[in-house]
């Protein structure tokens, strides 16, 4: 008997957020069902991970402005230029990644969502003041070895054009569900040697300063230990844009970038990175100078 060719999961129709969504308010919408007591609140409590379906929320005519380019490439260590780096995009789409972590219908408080990978696919270059519409889904919950995984798509677009793309995977460490965990991204031979670069204390909160993600585990010694770290982290995106900045001038406008996030990078710190141009792209790691172990591991191909 013919195996029966699996039914695709419908994608949600998106919830748009109207006007510039409020940064504290989206990111204590998702922090609070972490609280115990708070979260049993209606509007709060979250739903059973079993029935979830998937969620999708929009953002419509959103402008690329000047001064938010401006100071992202500062941080990151992208030049001053007329088109955004390309990982730029991913802060249009940060308050979606929060709206749907704070529905009541995703089962899973924000506290507690580690990211893991990132796939960026940029299909043209994008101009500082175009107009644009952005969407991101995710869908049902993905096995793997510690929990589960979930894809958070985003789509950017100009009208019927799509300019721009990404997957965000987050891990729930946890109870998984049924089926066999997908091999996660590798990144066979590593660049070795490069640079270093020490990075101060400061930088996780100056980086939620231009991105809007304000986790308190970027933030300072206090709250990251709350949270189970000895000190405050590097946001994970940070470490993804600059090691892209590093590079971005020998890459093509049409380009797909893919990362997965290793240990975090604990602040104040010292990192090495190393870049290495092979056949399909560029292949790149940002490391621990004392050990060699790996805190981002990552490569680009034409897109």
């Amino acid at each position: 008997m013919a195996t029966p060719t699996p039914t695709p999961t419908p994608t949600p129709t998106p919830t748009t957020l109207t006007g510039e969504p409020g940064r504290l308010t989206t990111l204590l919408r998702a922090a609070l069902p972490a609280v115990p007591g708070v979260n049993r609140l209606p509007g709060v409590r979250k739903g059973p991970a079993s029935a979830f379906a998937g969620l999708a929320y929009a953002r419509d005519a959103v402008v690329v402005e000047r001064d938010r380019v401006d100071a992202y490439a500062a941080v990151c260590g992208f030049p001053r230029r007329d088109v955004v780096p390309v990982s730029f995009p991913h802060l249009l789409a940060f308050p979606l990644h929060m709206a749907i972590m704070g529905d009541p219908a995703f089962p899973y408080p924000a506290i507690g969502m580690v990211h893991v990978e990132n796939t960026i696919t940029a299909h043209r270059a994008i101009g500082v003041g175009e107009t644009l519409d952005v969407t991101t889904s995710v869908a049902i919950l993905r096995p793997h070895a510690r929990g589960v995984l979930l894809d958070f798509t985003t789509t950017v677009s100009a009208g019927d054009e799509t300019a721009w793309e990404s997957t965000s995977t987050y891990l729930r460490r946890g109870r998984s569900v049924d089926g066999d965990p997908a091999p996660g991204l590798e990144v066979p031979d590593p660049p070795a040697g490069g640079v270093e670069w020490r990075l101060p204390g400061d930088l996780g909160r100056t980086y939620a300063a231009v991105s809007g993600d304000a986790n308190p585990i970027h933030l300072y010694p206090l709250t990251a230990r709350a949270l189970g770290f000895p000190r405050q982290i590097a946001h994970g995106m940070w470490t993804l844009a600059r090691s892209v900045a590093a590079i971005e001038n020998r890459l093509p406008d049409a380009v797909t970038v893919e990362v997965a996030f290793k240990k975090p990078v604990l602040l104040p710190g010292t990192v090495r990175y190393a870049a290495r141009q092979d056949d399909p792209g560029w292949a790149f790691a940002l490391t621990n100078p004392k050990d060699g172990s790996p805190h981002l591991l990552g490569r680009t191909s034409a897109a």
